[in-house]
């Protein structure tokens, strides 16, 4: 039985030159909650949409749920779920009747479709607002409806893009409860890509890191921040920077290692709260005040500043690629159903 989702030295070239996507490989396991992130224009999206089908691949290989996605791609939609960043259900019909409009486009038998959207809305616990307008609807309740949408042809494969951007904790944490139900009800296996780091690290199996069209860093969330040899202590001097400071954190007992970003130095070491003492007193001796200095465990901010060397923002936008991608799709997408 061949892996969910699996993706050889995959390549997209725009206009001829420009590599948003430069031999990525994906490996996702049945059932697995596989995290896909990346900094804005990475070529995380890119990535995604060529996996579904809506994105024709320049060079390089894709199997979606055991199909070919250069030579299957409109049978690939058949077999995975989508749930896009932007909300995709019709405000102006109820949600019964978008749930019916999916049910049509995914050809779902006429014989199953009511008992099938009951369910879903049973399940999401939206039943009671299925009558009426979607634009009635609070956040999270769309994403639930939206939620719904993507799986009521019950795909092997559901692909969630930015699922939960957007919403506050609560509806966050609610959305998530579904879909790891869903996950255990039907071994349903999971692509995501989020802005929200907790949500990866608690919520993924695995997690992969594309910045400049390449994967820079895979594992589990606790083999990647493993991967950074210890705490991160960071140090902000009052008014100077350059090799001397650099110099007095790299002697130190323990460092291995000394970046500097803005004025500040991340200092790795392996016990910081063991560092921080003989820190300030090497930097007193030498006459460096100190505006502030701070201790940060391994995390995942961690984890993506360190192969990519930028913060991962939660309120990155969308870049010319990733809106002409995503309006072809939803194009595509009312095309289908008109039809």
């Amino acid at each position: 039985m061949p892996d969910p989702v699996l993706a050889k030295d995959l390549v997209k070239v725009y206009q001829g030159k420009v590599h948003a996507v430069n031999g990525v490989d994906i490996d996702v396991t049945e059932g697995e909650l596989y995290g896909f992130l990346g900094p804005n224009g990475a070529g995380k999206t890119t990535t995604v949409q060529m996996l579904t089908g809506n994105l024709r691949i320049t060079s390089g290989s894709a199997t979606v749920a055991g199909l070919d996605v250069t030579k299957f791609p409109l049978k690939v939609k058949e077999r995975i779920g989508l749930v896009f960043q932007e909300g995709t259900a019709d405000p102006d019909l109820t949600g019964r009747e978008n749930l019916e409009l999916a049910a049509a486009l995914f050809r779902v038998p006429i014989r199953e479709t009511k008992g099938t959207i009951n369910g879903l809305l049973e399940r999401l616990q939206i039943a009671d607002a299925a009558e009426r307008l979607v634009k009635t609807y609070s956040g999270g309740m769309r994403r639930r409806l939206e939620l719904a949408v993507g799986i009521i042809h019950s795909p092997s494969v559901l692909f969630l893009d930015e699922p939960t951007l957007g919403l506050d904790p609560q509806g966050r944490a609610g959305f998530w409860k579904y879909v790891l139900q869903l996950r255990h009800d039907h071994k349903m296996t999971v692509f995501v890509t989020t802005h929200y780091l907790d949500e990866a690290d608690e919520m993924c199996d695995r997690i992969s890191i594309i910045d400049h069209g390449k994967i820079v860093a895979s594992g589990t969330p606790s083999q990647l921040k493993d991967k950074l040899g210890g705490d991160i202590v960071t140090v902000r001097p009052v008014n100077k920077t350059g090799p001397e400071v650099e110099a007095i954190l790299r002697a130190l007992p323990a460092v291995s290692s000394v970046s500097e970003s803005n004025g500040s130095y991340r200092v790795k070491v392996p016990k910081g709260e063991e560092l921080i003492p003989h820190l300030v007193d090497a930097c007193t001796r030498a006459g460096i005040a100190l505006a502030g200095v701070s201790l940060k465990r391994p995390s995942l901010d961690e984890v993506f500043l360190e192969f990519t060397g930028r913060e991962f923002r939660e309120d990155e936008g969308m870049n010319a690629t990733d809106r002409a991608v995503r309006i072809g799709q939803v194009q595509q997408a009312f095309g289908r159903a008109r039809r």
